[in-house]
């Protein structure tokens, strides 16, 4: 469901997938072949939630703001993630029930892993990946991680299309 807040309305390209369920309210912007899933919050009542091209937004998240919160192209953010405030930087998958708090910046493609907390506005390098509550950067990511994320992305576009033309 779309809705406006405040006098802002989401802006959501013609390609999205928004599955039942699912609100996207206020100042809202998703970009080409994103896909946000069942029952995921995109609440923006206090600033701009901005999401990139081809990320998928899965089932039960939540993302908020405190300034704003940015989520760049290729990303996957797993089933009950919360994000607020924050900023996530290209190629990254964030784990299934992970949270990532305000003023945090996750470098471009990372992984973060389930259940990970980031939290104190911690900037996370390029190319790591995270674990733990709270998260620590474990290691740099190989070839076959970085891999992993590009078919992340890929999938969850054709996975978009095919649920789009089921539900239309």
């Amino acid at each position: 469901m779309i809705i406006p807040y405040n006098g802002k309305t989401p802006s959501v390209h013609e390609s999205v997938f928004v599955a039942p369920g699912a609100y996207i309210v206020g100042d809202v912007t998703i970009g080409k072949d994103s896909t946000v899933w069942f029952n995921a919050v995109l609440r923006a009542d206090d600033g701009p939630i901005i999401i990139g091209e081809r990320c998928s937004i899965q089932d039960n998240s939540t993302i908020h703001m405190f300034e704003s919160c940015v989520i760049e192209d290729d990303c996957t953010i797993g089933h009950n993630a919360i994000l607020h405030g924050c900023k996530i930087g290209r190629k990254t998958i964030v784990g299934m029930g992970s949270t990532i708090l305000d003023n945090v910046e996750v470098g471009e493609e990372c992984i973060i892993g389930a259940n990970t907390l980031l939290a104190g506005g911690i900037k996370i390098p390029p190319r790591s990946l995270v674990l733990g509550s709270p998260g620590k950067v474990v290691r740099e990511l190989t070839e076959k991680d970085l891999q992993m994320l590009q078919m992340s992305s890929a999938h969850y576009v054709q996975k978009g299309k095919e649920f789009k033309d089921i539900l239309e």
